[in-house]
């Protein structure tokens, strides 16, 4: 038999709240409580004793009213869902089912957020009348991770078997071929294996970037909080890149403060931002790239302070209708010239690793001057 933890755990308390007020009101403690008795002649605090009771427990709990204001949020609470409490407790979800709220019986709803992340919370709500008319305590347990896992899976079948269609095909064509009409022609084996060598590093590549893709979107919910130096950072990605530039004749120039203020965030997941920036600027770059990065105090963009890391090539440009679908997945800016094409990934991961960092993104192009990838990351404040 399965137990739901935030059923059981929100008909725990109800169940203990009315105990310990009755054994309260016949002037000893409850079974089970060891906190000392108040003393003679004070009042009981009606919404103390539950907020005591769910503080140090390990399953998120709020004490709230029936207008949803919030009264009490245990430590679990707040060191899971943080400034996410807000948002939770003016979804219009809650709200519908506050209103049905009757009795004591148990009641529970899926709450599905946007901001500040995205997230799937499920709540079991009960009444504490004993404790005050309109006192009701909240368990909540984020489903995010079991909704994003099986998103996972639906979209990696989908877009992998759409994906990997062509390349497949190819490479069958050519074994076919090999095994028979050009069984005996070394020339055309030689030029066949360099084209299925191709074909086979792209869904190589396809398949990497699916699965990076995936685990970003796993943890989108999770905001990272440790401080990261970018100067380091820039640095080791910058210098990966050296010989692949040398290798197209580009310039690849940095240009950046001696130092730079930490930002809050994930240093793996920055990395693969400049990784993905820098591939998508060698693709179109004539002659340099230029890495750039500096502080901002806040202004019309960005808002806030932290560091705006920037790629500029001087490629052909990109034209205007193209700009708000670079980050949709899979989608390709089409120029005909061979060897440019990618999987269309790139920059879908850099959209969904800035906004797991609570980031921005901007794209500037002009066609014939080349193109600026802007992102902002908020500053480590402490």
């Amino acid at each position: 038999m399965q137990i739901d933890l935030p059923i059981a755990t929100v008909a725990f308390i109800g169940g203990y709240c009315v105990r310990l007020f009755r054994s309260r009101r016949q002037g000893r403690p409850a079974a089970g409580a060891d906190r000392a008795a108040p003393e003679p002649g004070l009042a009981p605090e009606p919404f103390r004793w539950p907020g005591d009771v769910i503080e140090p427990l390990p399953c998120p709990m709020l004490l709230i009213d029936r207008q949803g204001a919030l009264i009490h949020a245990n430590l679990a609470v707040r060191e899971m869902f943080g400034d996410a409490v807000p948002a939770l407790l003016r979804h219009p979800v809650l709200d519908d089912t506050l209103s049905r709220i009757e009795g004591v019986e148990i009641v529970t709803a899926t709450v599905r957020m946007d901001v500040p992340v995205a997230r799937v919370v499920r709540v079991s709500i009960r009444a504490l009348p004993n404790f005050g008319p309109d006192l009701l305590v909240l368990a909540l347990a984020d489903h995010s991770q079991q909704e994003a896992v099986e998103r996972m899976r639906a979209d990696f079948i989908a877009n992998a078997s759409h994906e990997l269609r062509t390349p497949l095909a190819s490479l069958i064509g050519f074994i076919d071929t090999l095994l028979g009409p050009a069984a005996d022609d070394w020339q055309a084996q030689r030029r066949f294996l360099a084209i299925m060598q191709a074909q086979a590093a792209r869904m190589r590549r396809l398949i990497d970037n699916l699965m990076s893709l995936s685990r970003i979107q796993l943890m989108e919910h999770e905001r990272p909080r440790a401080r990261v130096e970018l100067a380091p950072v820039i640095a080791t990605v910058t210098d990966g890149f050296e010989p692949l530039v040398a290798g197209r004749q580009v310039a690849l120039r940095l240009d950046m403060p001696a130092s730079l203020p930490p930002v809050r965030g994930d240093g793996d997941q920055i990395a693969q931002v400049l990784q993905n920036l820098l591939d998508n600027a060698l693709k179109y770059a004539s002659r340099e790239i230029v890495v750039s990065a500096r502080p901002v105090q806040g202004g019309a963009w960005p808002a806030a302070p932290g560091v705006v890391l920037s790629v500029r090539d001087d490629g052909p440009g990109i034209a205007e209708h193209h700009l708000p679908r670079l980050t949709e997945r899979f989608y390709r800016v089409e120029d005909g010239q061979a060897g440019r094409a990618g999987s269309g990934l790139g920059l879908a991961i850099v959209k969904h690793i800035v906004g797991r960092h609570a980031g921005r993104l901007l794209v500037e192009s002009i066609p014939g001057q080349g193109s600026l990838f802007s992102v902002w990351l908020p500053a480590a404040l402490s």
